[in-house]
């Protein structure tokens, strides 16, 4: 007979009545030094992007110089999805409405409330229709 591991009797951290785990897992920020419209982002990295990385101890953030791009930010979340904003010519308060933005989301695709598909919990009586399995209309 073998016996318990400690390790096997943790639970794992979830969503739920007394815990919150955030989604977003990273924030990586991408500018080119010279281009003006990146001017902005550049701006935002230099006065916010400690302040962001204190409030959110969660976050990996990083910096990186994208030469010769227009400046974006890219979240990485832990259902091993990502969503890419792109940051041209945007003001520092408009920066910082798209980082809140992918800091709150879930990283979940964009499932279109409109026009959903109709599931049945039944079995159709008559079977899947299929062209292949048609009868062959005679002349």
């Amino acid at each position: 007979m073998r016996g318990l591991l400690r390790a096997s009797l943790r639970s794992r951290p979830a969503n739920g009545h007394s815990a919150y785990l955030p989604q977003i897992r990273k924030l990586v920020f991408e500018y080119c030094d010279k281009w003006p419209t990146s001017a902005t982002t550049r701006a935002y990295i230099d006065s916010h992007i400690t302040s962001l990385a204190a409030s959110n101890p969660h976050v990996e953030i990083v910096v990186k110089q994208r030469n010769q791009n227009e400046p974006i930010v890219r979240g990485f979340y832990v259902n091993n999805r990502d969503k890419v904003i792109p940051l041209k010519s945007l003001e520092i308060t408009a920066i910082q409405q798209k980082v809140q933005l992918l800091l709150d989301s879930s990283g979940a695709k964009i499932v279109p409330l409109k026009r959903r598909t109709v599931e049945s919990t039944t079995e159709s009586p008559r079977g899947i229709w299929s062209g292949l399995h048609a009868d062959r209309p005679s002349l």
